[in-house]
């Protein structure tokens, strides 16, 4: 039986092969699951950064096992060596191809194009742009890796498919190196080590993605925070805060309303005023600017803000910090002449690496993303500018990149930079963004030295991305196990007999006076289990005190995993600690 079926998606002739390999193996595993249900309805199935997915309607359930008998009719298919053949057709072909398929109906409806292209691999035939392997050979290795429930299209007034994970690569080496980094994953799950560490909730009482912060995670926060602020005031920002919400007209100014309402929680209704919480920081720091008159000497002008901004999230997608409705965006927005832009650029670029190495990353992508075909707001000249801009300061950081031609928003091109974790994930954090929309929406002006107004370049800047998902981050980076800068606890003083813990609330005064975060352990426990509780809870370092510490005015220091450091004086014990930090 053939069936037509597949989203519309990647038709970029510069398109890794591993994404051809799992953009061919998602047409397998559908061609799969219609020999196994033949009346499946078929959704969509794109590649995603770690592989692919398909969703399906179907009358029943699929468990774990039917993944395994996927999983060998997908071989079979495989080792036919199916070769992948491209055809165009009209329209009205097309809408016949797909006469009882009513979710490729509506995706042809919606495109409304002349000609429609179709990928065919044996009996299967895919609505689809490609672009595929030669043929089903080149897929060396695949795993389905779970099911979960999707909305079509993401709406929840759509009916729910079961959406099918998988991945693919060119040989079983890679596959074999996937799976064991996701095991790894599994261990690092910040959900998991949130709740044992004690560093955050997400309650129902609350609300889905709205996030506690726990006293353990919001000194963590205010590490963050602090070292944020003061590497911005040291880059030349000035700081600034804005409000959580705004009356409706601002939003329309802004044209968040005609672009972004869908993802805006509904109206406030107060004061025969109509209010919505904030999705973004840039109207509120163009309204600051705007707030005075500003000459061609007075810029560059960098404001910068940890902002609290609100998201309606559908709930199928909230997962942990990584995902949420309310978060603190680390926002920054340069205003500056044309002559400034490479300068501010370079700056941006090198300054937001800076930090993320800081928090101990040190592998780094960067994408570029230009003009888009649509209609784009700027004119030609400022696009050329500002894509050379960014251009020049990528090679000049040396730093790999690839480029998106056409991939950028319609309001100005970007950089984004991703990190790698240290178990090879890439995030996404930084983004440098040029806005030619907002300083033409609002009126943005500063007098030029020819004594006539002229409109500044706006420059956004993320650099963190959300305080909220940078922790979930930085937890499965450190597997919880923060460096000592970091950690909340930097010391768990724990103590042999009842005898001692007077010295211990003196060692511990002395330590905090130093400004260390010590905690001390003084429970009529045996002195084994306060260790082991103190690695279980990823404490960097302890301090046994027992009757001999007490005596030698010392107390024995003890690293979490290298063990006995041996015992040192209290001017010791900070000593070396202090050296730890500044290595």
């Amino acid at each position: 039986m053939t069936m037509i079926l597949k989203d519309i998606a990647l038709d970029s002739p510069l398109a890794s092969i591993n994404t051809r390999i799992c953009h061919s193996a998602s047409h397998v595993l559908a061609q799969a699951v219609l020999e196994r249900f033949p009346d499946a309805k078929l959704g969509i199935g794109p590649t995603i950064e770690t592989g692919f997915y398909y969703d399906f309607d179907l009358n029943q359930t699929l468990t774990d096992e039917d993944l395994v008998d996927l999983e060998q009719r997908m071989a079979r298919i495989i080792a036919e060596k199916q070769v992948f053949v491209r055809t165009d057709v009209a329209r009205a072909e097309a809408e016949s191809r797909v006469a009882d398929q009513p979710y490729k109906q509506e995706i042809i409806a919606d495109l409304n194009l002349d000609t429609y292209s179709f990928y065919q691999n044996g009996p299967f035939i895919d609505l689809c742009r490609g672009p595929h392997v030669e043929n089903t050979q080149a897929i060396k290795a695949f795993k389905l890796l779970r099911v979960s429930g999707a909305y079509w299209r993401g709406s929840e007034t759509r009916p729910m498919l079961q959406r099918i994970y998988g991945t693919a690569f060119a040989n079983p080496k890679d596959l074999r190196a996937y799976l064991k980094q996701l095991e790894e994953a599994k261990k690092r799950d910040h959900r998991l080590l949130g709740k044992q560490l004690d560093l955050f909730s997400i309650q129902d009482a609350v609300g889905g993605g709205l996030v506690l912060w726990h006293p353990n995670g919001a000194t963590i926060r205010d590490i963050i925070e602090t070292t944020w602020k003061r590497q911005h005031r040291a880059q030349g920002y000035d700081l600034v805060y804005s409000p959580h919400i705004g009356v409706n007209s601002l939003w329309q100014t802004s044209g968040h309303l005609d672009f972004y309402e869908a993802n805006m929680f509904g109206s406030i209704e107060n004061d025969h005023q109509t209010y919505r919480l904030k999705p973004m920081n840039c109207p509120f720091h163009s309204l600051i600017y705007k707030a005075r008159h500003w000459s061609y000497r007075d810029l560059p002008v960098r404001y910068a803000e940890l902002g609290s901004v609100y998201r309606h999230e559908r709930s199928g997608v909230l997962h942990g910090l990584m995902r949420v409705r309310g978060f603190t965006q680390d926002d920054a927005h340069i205003l500056c002449r044309d002559d400034q832009v490479d300068a501010e650029i370079e700056a941006a670029l090198s300054f937001s690496v800076s930090v993320l190495r800081q928090f101990g990353f040190e592998s780094f992508e960067l994408f570029l993303s230009t003009k888009p075909s649509e209609k784009c707001i700027g004119d030609d000249a400022h696009w050329q500018l500002a894509e050379a801009a960014l251009r020049r300061a990528i090679q000049d950081s040396g730093l790999p990149y690839s480029v998106d031609d056409g991939g950028g928003a319609f309001y100005g091109p970007k950089i984004d930079i991703k990190i790698k974790d240290s178990i090879g994930r890439s995030w996404q954090c930084s983004t440098i963004q040029f806005d030619f929309n907002l300083p033409e929406k609002f009126d943005l002006t500063y007098i030029g030295s020819d004594g006539k107004k002229h409109r500044p370049i706006m420059i956004h800047r993320a650099l963190l991305g959300s305080l909220e998902r940078f922790f979930g981050i930085l937890i499965e980076h450190y597997n919880g196990a923060f460096p000592l800068w970091l950690a909340p606890t930097q010391v768990d003083i724990l103590t042999v007999a009842p005898s001692v813990v007077a010295y211990a609330h003196t060692v511990a005064h002395a330590l905090t006076q130093w400004g260390w975060r010590v905690s001390i352990k003084a429970e009529h426990e045996k002195i084994g289990k306060k260790i082991r509780e103190s690695v279980h809870q990823k404490v960097p370092y302890a301090l046994i005190i027992g009757e001999q510490e007490v005596a030698n005015a010392t107390a024995t220091l003890r690293h979490r995993t290298d063990g006995d450091c041996g015992a040192l004086s209290l001017s010791g014990i900070h000593d070396a600690l202090s050296a730890v930090v500044h290595e």
